[in-house]
């Protein structure tokens, strides 16, 4: 297989878990004959220094013209006084919306070495494996008018969806459902929302189009609650851009660390965007300190939605949970009992090692 991946850096330790990510890439091409073209490119405060704009037209062309796209991290304490149209997170808004990723994939799976350091219980967090597919497009953040009114006394903003954008996104969820535990919850408030009362009808319309997958409603403020209560009860969840932008950095910290979660930004074929969901941590960039985890099993969500290479991406992460349970850790990781504090670069060879260990042994089992 060939596959060419735009590498998109931005900010602060985004170069550092990018460069892990291509090294991991690098040894999957390498033991399984594959062949991974890159290409690096600014976004982010980055691209504002350098091109007065935090997503450039050479990059979005770039992107367009990629099979999948890699992000590291974007913003930083240096732009937050620019002006609105000028901050690093516009070329991520932007960005989406103009390949049309709709649909944002969020896995959030307890590891067991990093259970203790969640804000709940270990036995109530133990054995949480969720995934949230948050719409991505729409609603509030792109809906029309959003703007001050009577000299800045007034304000408005528009949650708008129309009937396709909120089928695409359900569809992708059943999706999802159908690979995992066969459990799907769609949250709403369809007790004031009309946009809330139309996304519930489309859901009820279309579980009878996966009678595999059994389907359950639930208000965004239950659904909250029952995130710090009760997560194991969750398989897949999906909702509208807002709740679900809320709700994922809510699951986000259920683990014990950020710096473990990946994500994936998906369109109808299989092109996607796929990035850590930590920030830009420049207060450690350019020191090796950064944990390259969450960039790749980022990477491995790239191999399993975008180029369907399903044994590569388990590979890496059966290597992540092992080191994580040999005892290896970042700066940014709590890890139970006795371990071994490591740095960006080592964390990634450990990887590339236990990649390259369990390829080997997989072919000396198929032959």
């Amino acid at each position: 297989m060939k596959k060419h991946v735009v590498l998109l850096p931005g900010d602060g330790i985004g170069a550092e878990v990018i460069q892990s990510s291509q090294k991991v890439l690098d040894v999957i091409a390498k033991e399984f004959n594959h062949t991974f073209t890159y290409a690096t490119h600014d976004i982010g405060g980055t691209a504002i220094d350098n091109h007065g704009t935090p997503l450039p037209e050479n990059t979005l062309e770039a992107c367009k013209n990629a099979d999948a796209v890699l992000l590291g991290a974007v913003g930083g304490p240096k732009w937050d006084n620019n002006p609105s149209h000028l901050r690093p997170e516009k070329g991520l808004l932007a960005i989406r919306k103009e390949l049309g990723l709709f649909a944002n994939l969020r896995p959030v799976k307890g590891f067991e070495k990093l259970l203790h350091a969640s804000p709940l219980k270990e036995e109530v967090v133990n054995g949480s494996d969720l995934l949230i597919v948050r719409e991505l497009t729409g609603g509030l953040y792109f809906g029309t008018p959003s703007e001050r009114r009577d000299n800045g006394n007034a304000v408005v903003d528009t949650l708008a969806y129309t009937r396709s954008e909120i089928e695409r996104i359900v569809d992708k969820a059943f999706q999802c459902a159908q690979l995992r535990r066969k459990h799907l919850t769609s949250v709403d408030k369809a007790n004031v929302l009309e946009s809330s009362k139309l996304w519930r009808e489309i859901v009820e319309e279309k579980k009878s189009e996966y009678p595999d997958v059994a389907v359950e409603h639930v208000l965004v403020d239950a659904a909250a609650m029952k995130l710090i209560t009760n997560p194991t009860h969750f398989d897949v969840v999906v909702t509208e851009n807002l709740f679900g932008d809320i709700l994922s950095d809510e699951a986000s910290v259920l683990t014990g660390s950020l710096g473990m979660l990946p994500s994936a930004s998906l369109r109808e074929d299989s092109f996607g965007l796929y990035e850590p969901v930590h920030g830009s941590a420049p207060d450690i960039a350019g020191q090796g300190l950064a944990n390259p985890l969450a960039m790749i099993l980022s990477t491995a969500l790239m191999l399993k939605h975008s180029f369907h290479l399903e044994d590569e991406a388990n590979l890496i992460e059966s290597a992540v949970e092992q080191v994580l349970s040999d005892g290896y850790y970042t700066a940014d990781l709590n890890i139970a009992g006795a371990g071994k504090k490591v740095g960006t670069e080592e964390m990634t060879q450990l990887i590339v090692d236990l990649v390259t260990e369990q390829a080997k042994t997989k072919k000396e089992v198929e032959l």
